[in-house]
């Protein structure tokens, strides 16, 4: 049997006598498929190919094409689209008022992710592919995301979250001719599954317990029912925002938040050796001992910093919740830094942008960077085993186990 010959022999390859030749030939090939590609969609359409008999019954037909011009990979192509007498055909693979190709829009998606801003972005794109977007035509592209995160924003959640991590982060906003400062909310919550799961994403101009109550609500309309335990930090009113929207949900104030605000009103002299004697508090195996701890705080502290002592006997409750729990729970509840770790990713990816002009490109520069993270979290979290056999014991009628 003889073997195939190659489709690329040296007579075929020996007209090509520069690069430049074959990237001609390549473009060439990719703008004559385009255009079979867009004939076979209105062949589609209509339910007859070009030489085929039209349908009796059938009153439409073809009417002529359309020449547009797109930005591709291969530079800027002009393809003919064909239309249709009725104006009923809506092409897929070029659709109206597209001007890019989706592998360009990919390219400027990614690049916006990553927090470039549009003039680098045009100037990136120009140099990969030749082409030249103009500012309009990245903001359109990137538009798109808008209504991914509106669906996003809106999806059904599960009924039962084993945890949920609450923070903040703030951006600058052009706001009515002036730059404010916005508070952008985050919510992630541990699926059963044992799995990290960012919730949403609000907007507000001030972080405040009255919006986390909104945020909160917002939860409840997506379809959550109950959470067990929830992490926070310490603004006033937060935690009690958090009890009343889930009224058995157990809430732990971030240790690491109440040790970085204790530190910051003590001389700098002396933050050594403060930190030095709050470190057997937290780190006590039962909250009897921390509590022995506290006394020696306040015995050898207060006269010298009685605000900050008092700080720590006032928040007790909150900050001690996690030591009615196994150390496997003790080291997701204890603190937020689950979601601050999160919140210094997304600066990341948005530490280009000093100032954002309006709220939803903060929305959709967030979202994009939270797509970037969420690729990560692709498994449970450590011992999750363990932690499921944990919670099932201790919550026997809200955590059930699938055996």
């Amino acid at each position: 049997m003889q073997p195939d010959k190659p489709i690329l022999t040296k007579e075929f390859l020996s007209q090509f006598k520069s690069e430049q030749d074959l990237t001609q030939f390549f473009t060439d090939l990719y703008k004559q498929a385009l255009n079979q590609m867009l004939e076979g969609e209105l062949d589609e359409h209509l339910g007859y190919g070009r030489y085929e008999r039209k349908p009796i019954a059938d009153g439409n037909y073809r009417n002529g094409k359309k020449e547009k011009q797109l930005k591709t990979t291969y530079g800027k192509l002009d393809v003919q689209v064909p239309r249709d007498r009725e104006g009923s055909f809506e092409p897929q693979l070029v659709k109206k008022r597209q001007t890019a190709l989706a592998k360009v829009e990919d390219a400027v998606l990614s690049l916006y992710s990553r927090g470039m801003s549009t003039r680098d972005i045009e100037q990136q794109i120009k140099e990969l592919y030749g082409v030249e977007l103009s500012e309009g035509t990245v903001s359109r592209i990137t538009s798109r995301i808008v209504n991914l995160v509106t669906e996003w924003q809106q999806r059904p959640l599960q009924p039962v979250y084993l945890m949920l991590w609450l923070d903040a982060l703030r951006f600058h906003v052009r706001h009515e001719h002036k730059v404010i400062c916005k508070s952008c909310y985050l919510a992630i919550g541990l699926n059963p599954e044992g799995k990290k799961e960012v919730l949403g994403i609000w907007l507000s101009a001030t972080e405040s317990a009255s919006f986390w109550l909104q945020v909160l609500t917002d939860l409840i309309g997506r379809g959550v029912r109950d959470i067990l335990l929830a992490a926070t930090d310490n603004l006033v009113g937060l935690p009690e925002a958090v009890q009343a929207t889930f009224s058995q949900s157990l809430v732990q104030v971030c240790l690491c938040h109440q040790i970085r605000n204790s530190l910051a009103y003590v001389a700098f002299d002396e933050r050594k050796e403060f930190a030095k004697d709050l470190y057997p508090i937290y780190q006590a195996a039962t909250r009897e001992i921390a509590e022995t701890h506290l006394l020696k705080l306040e015995e050898k502290w207060s006269k010298k910093y009685p605000q900050v002592v008092k700080s720590w006997f006032t928040n007790w409750n909150r900050l001690s919740v996690y030591f009615d729990f196994p150390q496997e729970i003790r080291r997701l509840l204890y603190t937020t830094n689950i979601i601050e770790s999160l919140n210094s990713m997304i600066r990341k990816y948005t530490r280009n942008k000093l100032v954002f002009p309006d709220d939803q490109a903060v929305l959709k520069t967030v979202y994009l960077a939270l797509e970037q993270v969420s690729k990560k979290w692709t498994m449970p979290v450590a011992h999750w085993q363990r932690i499921l056999a944990q919670f099932a014991i201790l919550y026997p009628d809200r955590v059930k186990l699938n055996l």
